[in-house]
């Protein structure tokens, strides 16, 4: 057989948390055709791994990439650190399917201006990415927020009974045309007002299409046990699997507490289908939220529609200037966003490691001071926590980013080194992979990333994304 291309010599590490060994891998027509000692095979092309890793490439599980894998699609950010598949239409707020009167409501313009949501069923979203052909693979969400935003005149309500059937239509719809799941974010003033009930009734929907319900839950705060209780409920409920979107114990007086937190979690697991994903920083970032708002930890303003001279500086910096209390002077820059330095370090490595957690940036690209996790998340989970930190061997880590988040959202093929698969590939050197992102300076590409091959063909290489983009739109269980 004629090869596409051959990595010759690799460590690969097959994304089951399986140990790490030596070959050569094949590629044709898009997936892995063939793995072993592949010596005197004819192929067109022969990359020398040298014995570095050849891993399946990164599924980032927690993006907000929905309207930028088709704005700038080279995706830069994403696959200059190995990502080969994002999912969108996280924190109950996605780009589709959604119709918008006027402008988008806080979170939803974290993905956007009005002018960039205009995908009003989810079929037309995946035809916009299929066009747009990113760097990398596209999977997505429902968000409940948009759902709501679509019919509702109110934010701040409950929804009626009239606009919970109206909702479940367009999920049933979007479900039917390849949606993932559904996910809340009802820790936003635009969601937290829908009672569990409501959210409930929209769960009702996913279990015939095998869906998933993920979650940025009511709270991350003092009442996180609560929180993650009515998470549960919801999927147990709809009789389907919870994913707790960037769990994490936030607030210096809930600091320690990913003991008991991660308790109920390994508890709520011996009878239920739940996992959680984080990202590797201390750190949080969003819109600035006033509730948040608090002299026990830094909050960063990186950016203000109404004070825009003051990003880039420390909240606390502002409210000196401006000679207000903190409160006020974040009222004054309204809308805006922040980087909430409100986790401890103890806490982000005790999710990381727990054995149901998976990887996921949370990025938000449009920001334009970004939180370093945009640039720099799985770099940082490969150098630092499993090279440096030792929290768990290499195999463990890529497992956290590959085929436990594909066989999480049914990726079918994905995630994997084997042959058969998609060839959805990183080659990296595992000495000198780490991130370059830091608080002062977000923007920077990871260092000891080589190749990132997306559907069977190299799409980044010597820090270049290619001329030809190979992503594509994923459906669930999509061969």
């Amino acid at each position: 057989m004629q090869f596409d291309i051959v990595f010759r010599n690799v460590q690969v590490v097959d994304g089951t948390a399986a140990q790490a060994y030596n070959a050569d891998v094949a590629i044709k027509d898009q997936r892995i055709a063939a793995i072993g000692d592949l010596a005197g095979c004819e192929t067109a092309k022969i990359i020398d791994g040298e014995g570095r890793v050849l891993a399946p490439g990164f599924i980032d599980v927690h993006t907000h990439d929905d309207t930028n894998v088709i704005r700038y699609p080279e995706c830069l950010p994403k696959i200059s650190q190995g990502v080969t598949t994002v999912i969108v239409g996280n924190c109950g707020i996605s780009a589709s399917p959604a119709v918008l009167a006027g402008d988008p409501p806080d979170p939803m313009n974290l993905l956007g201006q009005q002018n960039d949501f205009k995908y009003p069923s989810f079929q037309s979203y995946a035809d916009a990415v299929q066009a747009a052909q990113p760097a990398v693979n596209v999977a997505a969400l429902v968000g409940h927020t948009t759902l709501r935003n679509n019919v509702m005149d109110e934010l701040q309500r409950p929804a009626t009974p009239s606009e919970i059937t109206q909702m479940q239509t367009t999920l049933r719809d979007a479900m039917a045309q390849g949606a993932l799941g559904l996910s809340s974010g009802l820790a936003y003033a635009s969601a937290k007002s829908a009672p569990t009930e409501e959210v409930m009734a929209l769960a009702e929907e996913l279990a015939a299409f095998e869906g998933i319900y993920t979650t940025h839950m009511r709270t991350e705060f003092e009442q996180i046990l609560e929180a993650m209780d009515e998470a549960f409920r919801t999927g147990k409920h709809g009789k389907v699997p919870v994913v707790i979107s960037h769990l994490k114990c936030a607030g210096a007086g809930n600091w320690g507490r990913t003991v008991e937190v991660l308790d109920a979690m390994e508890k709520t697991a011996v009878h239920q289908d739940v996992a959680c994903d984080c990202y590797p920083y201390s750190a949080s970032s969003s819109t600035l939220d006033l509730k948040q708002v608090s002299d026990d930890i830094d909050i960063f303003i990186t950016w203000s529609e109404t004070l825009p001279q003051h990003a880039g500086k420390l909240l606390a910096e502002i409210a000196t200037e401006m000679a207000l209390p903190l409160l006020d002077a974040a009222k004054a820059l309204q809308p805006a966003g922040a980087v909430y330095h409100c986790m401890d370090e103890a806490d982000v490595e005790r999710v990381l490691k727990y054995r149901l957690t998976m990887v996921g940036s949370d990025g938000l690209p449009n920001d334009p001071h970004p939180h370093p996790r945009l640039w720099g998340t799985f770099p940082k989970v490969l150098g630092y926590y499993s090279r440096e930190r030792k929290l768990f061997d290499l195999p463990t880590a890529v497992h956290k980013m590959t085929g436990m988040s594909a066989q999480r959202y049914c990726l079918t093929d994905r995630g994997v080194i084997r042959e058969g698969a998609y060839a959805d590939l990183v080659l990296f050197d595992a000495n000198k992979i780490q991130d370059s992102a830091t608080f002062d300076n977000p923007i920077q590409a990871a260092k000891g990333i080589e190749v990132v091959m997306v559907n069977g063909a190299v799409s980044y290489q010597n820090g270049q994304v290619g001329s030809h983009r190979h992503g594509r739109f994923l459906y669930r269980h999509q061969r």
